[in-house]
């Protein structure tokens, strides 16, 4: 007897006991630089065992493999916020998190279940051209004494087909927010303690892994997803004293946060934003030392526009973009004024806006909101608009255009809940290059916290922050040991914003015409924000004609 083994798409999820029928995939052509990401489900029916696993490749060098492992989907969606077409209605497992298959000694358990390895495949950007063979080996053995053990061997086989074409280079912005105090809760470290350094490390080197090209900088604690009259974890990067009516700054912490953001080639900046969440009403969480007692002096009870703030904000502002011009990056910093304001906020919003604008030099102000006034007042230089709301932008003049999602996207258009398909995920590359969206926003990179950060969560435990969200939306990491897993739903979406790039590849060949008329006649319709394609195949079938064409039309110049 053999195991049965199967090569499918890197957009199917299958779980422990799923009976499934997924078209199995052989072969893949793929340009240089490009990352070619599949999976490989085994079930051994009546065998009990191990299997040792070897890659037998020329591209063994470029090629990771991961143990998928599934996790409690507790909220699989708002109930009353959701479509047709999520894997779970109700509370159950789902795969999600992965885990490096060498932290198993490269050996799964043969348990006539489905064991799911995620093979990702690195094109290294300096490559020869041409057919290479990714051949996957499983080494079995049965469980009993050394006399009864039986052994047998399996393999699989991927033919890669790698163009001479090159991938061109993100220029797509993608943020997801790194909650630094997470890293400290999770790991159970204090603060810029060394130990949290080399976290922080890791956790930007896992967000740059997945395609993050922009990181949320906690200049001062960010005010976000706090209850009010409340306060998150400090971690202020900035140390401020007072004196008099002045203030003197210490920034070797935000300089050393830079320095790990360029070590892993972050090339966007957000600084933290400069007044309370939902209307713009107060000042952040402030600590300030003045005659050597420090403090928190600015923060909830603090009105945005208050004489003490805006003396403050004036100086704060003007040190703190001098700093940025002697790290080389003023020119990629973007800057929040106030999270998610609602039209009702919009005076509030303008006041704090015009506090802060004067200083700004070269950088950008950007908020995640959903109605246009702002934008069209002149109040936020890139207005990050929700799925939701995206077309009302899409069929406006506006210069620099982002798109974000969150918890209530639960309906019709795309998110990054465990429960989705991945197809669900993916789409959003598409949609993106089709209406020439600047960036993406998300806001939980690894928020591992309650709603309003009332207590920190386990994500093992809990993966929608004790149900107060969709599982998944929270965060698309998991801590390991010393750093964090990847997730299913982060490789996905790094497959999205690769999508941007090979669309941008054949547009250099036959036009940006062109290729919008081939996304929309493989759609099958005018594809839309919150009009697409559920099915993987789409997009597959879409990608792989994309690159085929690259290709052919690059073979004949």
């Amino acid at each position: 007897m053999s195991n049965v083994i199967t090569q499918i798409s890197s957009l199917e999820k299958i779980c422990l006991y799923d009976e499934f029928k997924c078209a199995e995939i052989k072969s893949k052509t793929l340009l240089r630089g490009e990352r070619f990401s599949y999976q490989i489900v085994v079930n051994s029916g009546d065998f009990r065992g191990f299997a040792s696993i070897e890659i037998d490749s020329p591209l063994k060098e470029y090629i990771k493999l991961y143990r998928e492992k599934e996790v409690y989907v507790d909220i699989p969606f708002y109930g009353e916020i959701h479509d047709e077409g999520y894997l779970i209605e109700k509370a159950g497992n789902l795969p999600d998190v992965l885990i490096p298959l060498d932290e198993f000694n490269n050996t799964i358990p043969l348990i006539g279940k489905n064991i799911v390895i995620w093979v990702r495949l690195d094109v290294p950007e300096d490559i020869e051209s041409g057919k290479y063979e990714i051949k996957i080996n499983f080494i079995s053995r049965s469980l009993g004494t050394a006399a009864s053990q039986c052994e047998m061997h399996d393999s699989t086989s991927m033919t890669v087909d790698v163009s001479d074409v090159t991938l061109p280079e993100q220029t797509t912005a993608y943020t997801r927010w790194l909650h630094v105090d997470c890293i400290a809760n999770a790991h159970g470290v204090e603060v810029y303690s060394e130990e949290h350094w080399a976290l922080i490390d890791k956790y930007i080197e896992s967000a740059a892994d997945v395609g993050i090209n922009m990181i949320l900088v906690p200049i001062h604690t960010p005010p976000l997803d706090t209850e009010i009259g409340t306060r998150r974890r400090l971690v202020q990067l900035v140390d401020i004293e007072k004196n008099g009516d002045n203030y003197v700054f210490g920034f070797e912490k935000l300089e050393r946060f830079v320095n790990i953001c360029k070590k892993h080639a972050i090339k966007y900046y957000e600084m933290a934003h400069l007044f309370s969440q939902w209307g713009a009403k107060h000042s952040p969480n402030i600590v300030v030392t003045e005659n050597g007692k420090t403090d928190y002096m600015f923060g909830w009870g603090v009105p945005a526009n208050s004489p003490e703030y805006v003396n403050f904000l004036d100086q704060y502002i003007k040190a703190l973009c001098a700093e940025l011009e002697k790290y080389g990056i003023a020119d990629n910093v973007y800057f929040h004024v106030s999270d998610e304001p609602a039209l009702s906020h919009i005076d509030n919003y303008a006041i704090a806006h015009d506090i802060i604008a004067s200083n700004i030099k070269s950088g950008k102000t950007i908020d995640a909101l959903s109605h246009y006034e702002f934008y069209e007042r002149g109040l936020v230089d890139c207005p990050v608009s929700c799925v939701t709301h995206i077309h009302d932008f899409i069929e406006r003049p506006v210069g620099e255009r982002w798109v974000y999602y969150y918890c209530d996207n639960g309906r019709v258009v795309t998110n990054s809940f465990i429960a989705s398909p991945s197809a669900r995920v993916r789409i959003l590359g598409f949609q993106m290059y089709k209406f020439d969206i600047s960036g993406f926003l998300q806001w939980g990179f690894n928020f591992y916290n309650s709603n309003k950060s009332m207590y920190p969560i386990d994500p093992y435990v809990s993966t929608s922050a004790d149900g107060w969200f969709p599982s998944g939306d929270a965060f698309i990491v998991y801590p390991s040991k010393d750093g964090a897993y990847s997730s299913i739903r982060g490789e996905v979406t790094y497959e999205a914003m690769q999508d941007i790039r090979i669309c941008k590849a054949l547009e250099a060949l036959i036009g940006k015409e062109a290729v919008v008329k081939m996304i929309d006649d493989n759609a099958g319709r005018d594809l839309r924000f919150d009009d697409y394609p559920r099915d993987s195949k789409f997009i597959d079938d879409l990608r792989d004609a994309m690159v085929k064409m690259i290709a052919e039309l690059t073979s004949k110049k």
